[in-house]
């Protein structure tokens, strides 16, 4: 592996031999050693930076991504107004998932490709950097990462975590909080597997003296109301103003709490939430995003002012096809919406329209009228428009009952010495 791996980041090993070695594993797996073996080759493919100058326990968050997770730019701002230095090394879109590098690059102006020493002046001087690998930093994985989106080798438990522990080794973090989707919209759509990889996180990380504690959360609907790039920035800004939608807040909330925990903030996940709902409701959260824009280069004054951006050219609403209650929404139908109309990629370097999305305007459980308008897919080019909303049409489904709602946390998976596995999961089937 070692071989293969440090000879395709020098060039001596093609793509289609890195490809034929991926579709191997995503067949025939990896066991526990392989796994950790392959997360530390990846690692010392390139530098490990030191951010042990900088005081505080330093802590991020990784999402296996979905659809409408625009948890990230909430999540990080929030946490360094807490306190707690937030060094984030983001990818971009993945599939039919969105990408936090893509959303905050539709930010006119914003950086996402820094220096290892502006990560470092960054978690400094702000607390908190959101940026993307650079050529230095796991160049293994940035690599073999884009091979799989176009590969089809993307759902593979031991490329998903060999990829997102050697990228938050490198990035010098002291801990770890993992956000694992499931359901339609997630890469793995049952729970088991959702499972499965949580499990296989937080014991690799632990292998590595890291301390991680994950949440399995749902994707069967899109997260929030926004899908696409700029439309989910200007929802991540509503929420970090306390007025975003109930779903995403509560799950950022959940996520701070522990990221607060794991920082030495809070002594209990329930404290770390309170604390992060009060920088929320006091705005500390939204100026440090500010703050965050400005030192990356942003234009604030789009963010502070979301009217000022270019309005999208082309618009499409879907009418809701009977009276009664929106029973479920495809998240994964929505997301691929979001792919055909520009929002996400076909191919590895393709470019993204920062204004194409599909914006929701209803929710499961929320009653419908025959005939209005339950979506909007927008976007700068026409093409993939009808494609999008087709998709879009065969994402809703309803009835004449009222669905019961179902929870956004479903459970948390962290290390537990006293258990047989080393392994405990707790149910979390509950709303803040």
């Amino acid at each position: 592996m070692e071989f293969l791996v440090h000879g395709y980041v020098r060039g001596e090993i093609p793509d289609y031999q890195m490809s034929a070695f991926l579709m191997a594993v995503f067949f025939r797996g990896m066991d526990l050693e392989e796994m950790t073996q392959l997360t530390e080759i990846m690692l010392r493919s390139g530098e490990v930076v030191d951010l042990s100058s900088i005081p505080g326990i330093k802590v991020d968050k990784h999402s296996t991504g979905g659809v409408g997770d625009k948890v990230s730019l909430i999540l990080a701002p929030l946490v360094a107004a807490c306190g707690v230095p937030v060094p984030m090394i983001s990818a971009r879109g993945l599939g039919h998932t969105g990408g936090t590098l893509d959303k905050l690059e539709s930010i006119p102006g914003f950086r996402t490709n820094l220096s290892l020493e502006e990560l470092r002046r960054g978690v400094s001087e702000v607390g908190v950097v959101m940026m993307g690998q650079t050529d230095d930093l796991v160049p293994a994985d940035r690599r073999m990462y884009a091979l799989r989106d176009v590969t089809a080798t993307v759902e593979s438990i031991p490329l998903i975590a060999a990829s997102i522990i050697s990228k938050k080794l490198a990035e010098g973090v002291d801990a770890l909080v993992l956000d694992i989707k499931t359901g339609r919209g997630a890469f793995m759509q049952k729970y088991e597997d959702s499972l499965e990889l949580a499990k296989t996180l937080v014991t690799i990380g632990n292998n590595f003296g890291k301390r991680i504690i994950a949440f399995i959360t749902d994707m069967s609907q899109p997260l929030g109301y926004a899908a696409g790039n700029w439309i989910e920035v200007v929802e991540a800004v509503e929420c970090l103003r306390g007025q975003g939608p109930a779903d995403l807040t509560d799950l950022t909330c959940t996520l701070a709490g522990a990221m607060l925990l794991l920082g030495g903030k809070v002594t209990t996940i329930d404290g770390g939430i309170q604390e992060s709902k009060a920088a929320l409701a006091s705005g500390r959260a939204y100026e440090k995003f500010v703050e965050m824009v400005r030192n990356q280069g942003g234009d604030p004054r789009y963010v502070e002012n979301p009217g000022q951006y270019p309005q999208p050219k082309f618009r499409v609403e879907v009418l809701a096809a009977s009276d009664g209650y929106l029973e479920s929404i495809d998240a994964l139908e929505i997301g691929l919406a979001c792919v055909e109309i520009g929002a996400g990629r076909k191919r590895m370097r393709e470019k993204i329209d920062p204004n194409a999305g599909v914006l929701l305007r209803k929710k499961v459980g929320d009653p419908v009228v025959r005939g209005e308008c339950i979506a909007i897919l927008q976007a700068d080019r026409k093409e993939g428009m009808t494609l999008g909303k087709a998709r879009v049409d065969r994402a809703f489904r309803f009835s004449s009952l009222k669905p019961e709602p179902s929870p956004v946390v479903l459970s948390m998976i962290e290390v537990d010495e006293t258990s047989v596995d080393k392994i405990r999961v707790k149910p979390w089937p509950r709303s803040l």
